[in-house]
């Protein structure tokens, strides 16, 4: 059964670790990531961005593959089904789907249209026992056409979302999503601290993962991250997993062509980064 991210995240700040969302593209990469997170005995969160929401044939279609497979496979560990960087529209469309958390990313609206929209889905997730996330100050690279430079959010901006009672609160250090470049200054450790000393309990997310250094990452969760979204680096990892048996000339012998044969080391691949990630995050045995 899904649950709300609220609990595993409390426990998470209270912990000093953080819990992965690792954002799902399809039936392989959701299988991978439960059972991993089974395995480990870790809670997580599966992240649904609005365009692999499309892909994969829409909310109520993830969320039928998300229970079945929570059933089928057995799994006991805490699952949050998450919408991310949400709409307004997206955010109520993956409430209505039977969604167990949604982010809304009111970030490039005025503060105070921000503030408004978010108050509205408080109010509905509140009532309906959901977790919500919003953001402040645009986090850099691209994010289904989302795009940002990396920039810093503003601590008090902070404060008056976090304020409006919202789960956990994804705000701008600095970080990037996708690759990170060659000329990244790194986290801003100045703001997070900033955005903690006025934030208190609220669980911070940090979005973009993917390439940030394990220093900076557990630095990061010291100082109140409770929430690191991974999704760029399971997609190499599978990426690179399939080229190489595809160009070993795998998929040519026998029934390599079969598609159980022919996406399980990228499965496999995927696995491996989730587990080193969970380890990372101090989420393992945490379930």
């Amino acid at each position: 059964m899904l649950v709300s991210a609220k609990e595993m995240l409390t426990k998470a700040k209270a912990g000093k670790y953080a819990v992965g969302q690792f954002n799902i593209n399809n039936l392989e990469w959701t299988k991978a990531i439960l059972q991993t997170a089974e395995e480990l005995k870790s809670p997580v969160i599966l992240g649904v961005s609005e365009g692999a929401g499309k892909y994969m044939c829409g909310y109520t279609t993830i969320v039928g593959m998300v229970n079945g497979m929570i059933n089928e496979l057995g799994i006991t560990v805490p699952v949050a089904l998450h919408l991310d960087h949400g709409s307004y529209d997206g955010a109520k469309a993956c409430i209505d789907a039977g969604f167990s958390s949604v982010m809304f990313d009111g970030s490039h609206y005025p503060i105070e249209e921000n503030i408004q929209k978010t108050k509205e889905l408080v109010a509905i997730c509140n009532e309906k026992g959901l977790s919500l996330e919003a953001e402040v100050g645009a986090i850099g690279g691209e994010e289904d056409g989302v795009v940002g430079s990396g920039e810093v959010a503003d601590p008090k901006e902070c404060k008056m979302i976090a304020d409006l009672g919202v789960t956990m609160l994804a705000a701008g250090i600095g970080n990037i999503h996708g690759k990170y470049p060659e000329n990244w200054a790194g986290l801003s450790f100045d703001t997070l601290d900033a955005i903690q000393q006025l934030t208190g309990d609220m669980p911070l997310v940090l979005h973009g993962g993917t390439g940030i250094p394990a220093d900076m990452i557990k630095k990061a969760i010291s100082l109140g991250v409770s929430k690191i979204n991974v999704n760029t680096e399971c997609q190499l990892a599978f990426a690179d997993a399939t080229r190489k048996y595809i160009e070993a000339g795998k998929d040519l012998q026998g029934k390599g062509f079969d598609p159980r044969k022919l996406l399980a080391d990228g499965t496999a691949a995927i696995k491996a980064t989730v587990k080193e990630k969970m380890e990372l995050f101090g989420s393992v045995n945490k379930a």
